[in-house]
């Protein structure tokens, strides 16, 4: 495609043949260049066993390529139709507590069952054999939200499948019970058949169990992901293949793993409507997006034009917010604007789920947002395949985040997301556009890196963390980091253990707080949650407890190493204090602080000699953004300042 992606779900089968023609007369109107097809039409394409019925795909197909709309074909295996489970009750999901699940929803399969790979592949390759052609194709979609609501089972064909995994993992028993501790609690195997998934028991289970099969179970969705890719990559060469991830909000996915095995990365983000700091979060979750895409351009593959259905109160969008929740996207870094979906439905789950074109048609409000933001995409396709880049990391490991909440750590405030949130919202306040990245991956070219939640961290992620500070990099670490190893094991020689050089301390004793307790600083700031006692082998103490348990301890400190230096934060400050250290340590990394106006997004995209400013005003006042060149939105140039009013976005060409 030549321009940026416009679109969204389309699911014609939903509606009589007569719409469809008005559907695409007003695609056309609005702008649209590209729709998700067939997502949850198995039931339609394969109404019975082996038995396929396409004439209806192929007369949808044909007339949106007729009107220059091109198609993200799906392939349908998020939602197995009724047979299915008839024929395969043995497919079924099994919950924790050995509960069998129905099919009146959506991915009602184990994913793990072979009847499903079987079925899933079938229809993959009628679907590849008939469309690889097809003009309209553009793109495959394989399935939907892998694991968004099937991320685990429990049942016989899944404990077979992870003792295979395990298999290939160790290789032998006594490998798989040094590193799952199996000594204690009395918990040696002595064969495979022993072993299980970690089902309900009297109280908790083996962590390195638990962290074990998040990691099978993620994989065994990953397995009928590359299925799937491979059928269409071998009948369909030269299509991209894709899959909706849910960065941010899916914990059970390593999407770091997965980032690999597409040929583009898209993402499903909804808007948090009742969070005050909402455009934060969408920011946040649109450069881990980014970062998980390794800084290639993404496409946004659902978003909302108005209310979601499943929120505990839908609350609708404010005038213009579609607009600038599609813009945040666009700059940091999407290079397609698309939502969940066309038409509203009138029936199912999801009928009160906004869309482009609503229940009330095209004269609401929202219809008359998509079709001018249609426009506005359709006079920015020179922004496609620009970069941007970053000036801070943010580390994010999914294997942390499982470690971090399973049952039995010192405290159940600690909370992944939580630390990550409070160490990205000051960022996005300085104006400081970040990426994530995973601990092991090369950190060289950011000045500060900074790690919020790293409670697991392998003996390579530390090196690799040593080697950049060495290096001349700035570290900032968060408390309880550095804790365990892959398998949840404590590193030896006492807390942090797999930093503790690099950061020239000891973590004495951990200090969880009551709840509602709060402790000071000496240096004027507040905290609560958490605080350690430290001991100083090397760092220098920046801040001390002022009270609490750990009073006139070091709170806050600064260790060099080699040719940099690591900061250590033992509490969990407020966001004002957060911001504080932040702004701190970055200028200590060598960061200049920014000018730009408070409540103003301002994100730079560059691709060859060109740059463009993309600048997002959430704030209720005009703000003048420095800058200089063309307007893109209106052509006018633009000399010694942009002025940005309330709620409005402007996108600016710097250069030629």
């Amino acid at each position: 495609m030549d321009q940026i992606a416009y679109g969204g779900d389309y699911n014609p089968e939903q509606w009589p043949e007569e719409v469809w023609t008005t559907d695409v007369a007003l695609m056309r109107e609005a702008g649209v260049n590209l729709v998700s097809v067939g997502i949850f039409a198995w039931a339609m394409l394969e109404p019975a066993p082996g038995e396929y019925e396409f004439g209806w795909l192929d007369r949808n197909l044909d007339l949106l390529h007729a009107a220059g709309i091109a198609v993200d074909l799906a392939t349908p295996t998020a939602a197995p139709p009724p047979w299915f489970l008839r024929r395969h009750p043995e497919a079924a999901p099994i919950t924790r507590d050995g509960v069998r699940l129905g099919g009146g929803a959506r991915q009602s399969f184990c994913p793990s069952s072979p009847a499903y790979a079987a079925a899933s592949a079938g229809i993959t390759e009628q679907l590849a054999r008939r469309y690889a052609g097809h003009p309209a194709l553009v793109l495959w979609h394989s399935h939907n939200e892998y694991g968004g609501v099937n991320a685990f089972c429990y049942c016989a064909t899944s404990g077979a499948a992870f003792r295979n995994w395990l298999r290939d993992r160790y290789g032998d028993l006594g490998k798989l019970n040094e590193a799952w501790g199996s000594t204690f609690w009395s918990h040696r195997f002595g064969d495979w058949d022993e072993i299980e998934p970690p089902i309900a028991a009297p109280t908790t289970v083996n962590p390195a169990q638990e962290l074990d099969f998040f990691r099978f179970s993620s994989d065994a969705h990953l397995a009928n992901f590359r299925r799937e890719r491979d059928i269409l990559h071998r009948l369909a060469p030269g299509v991209p293949v894709t899959t909706n991830f849910m960065l941010a909000n899916c914990k059970n996915i390593d999407y770091w793993k997965w980032s690999t095995e597409v040929d583009v990365v898209s993402n499903d983000h909804y808007l948090q409507a009742e969070r005050a700091d909402n455009h934060i979060e969408l920011a946040m979750c649109a450069d881990l997006t980014r970062s998980v895409a390794h800084g290639r351009p993404w496409l946004l593959m659902e978003h909302s034009t108005n209310a979601v259905n499943w929120q505990p109160r839908n609350l609708a969008k404010g005038p213009g917010e579609m607009r600038r929740n599609s813009m945040q996207h666009l700059a940091r870094g999407a290079d397609g604007i698309l939502f969940f979906q066309w038409r509203a439905s009138r029936f199912g789950a999801e009928k009160f789920h906004s869309a482009m074109l609503p229940h009330g048609g095209t004269g609401t409000r929202t219809w008359r947002e998509v079709v001018e933001l249609g426009a506005e995409l359709g006079g920015l396709a020179e922004l496609r395949d620009s970069r941007v880049t970053a000036e801070v990391a943010l580390l994010w490991d999914w294997e942390s985040w499982w470690g971090l909440e399973l049952p039995w750590r010192p405290s159940q405030d600690l909370s992944f997301r939580d630390r990550q949130e409070a160490f990205y919202e000051p960022l996005w306040r300085a104006h400081r556009t970040v990426d994530f990245a995973h601990p092991e991956a090369a950190l060289g070219a950011y000045p500060l890196v900074v790690a919020p939640s790293s409670y697991l961290l392998t003996p390579g992620a530390a090196d690799n963390l040593r080697r950049y500070v060495a290096g001349g990099g700035t570290l900032l670490v968060s408390y309880f980091s550095g804790i365990v190893d892959a398998h949840d094991a404590v590193h030896p020689g006492g807390y942090p253990g797999a930093l503790r050089d690099l950061l020239g301390l000891v973590v004495e004793e951990f200090e969880p707080l009551a709840a509602g307790r709060t402790i000071g600083l000496d240096d004027g700031r507040t905290a609560d949650t958490w605080a350690e006692r430290l001991e100083l082998r090397g760092a220098t103490a920046l801040a001390r407890y002022a009270d609490g348990p750990a009073a006139g301890l070091p709170a806050i400190t600064r260790h060099g190493y080699g040719a940099g230096q690591a900061f250590y934060v033992s509490t969990r400050l407020t966001p004002g204090g957060t911001a504080a250290l932040l702004a701190e340590v970055s200028a200590a990394a060598g960061l200049a602080a920014t000018d730009l106006p408070a409540d103003v997004e301002v994100v730079r995209r560059r691709s060859g000699t060109a740059e463009y400013l993309i600048a997002i005003n959430h704030g209720q006042h005009t703000a003048v953004v420095p800058g200089a060149g063309v307007e893109l939105l209106t052509g006018d140039p633009v000399a010694g300042g942009l002025p940005v009013p309330a709620g409005s976005v402007r996108v600016l060409r710097c250069g030629s």
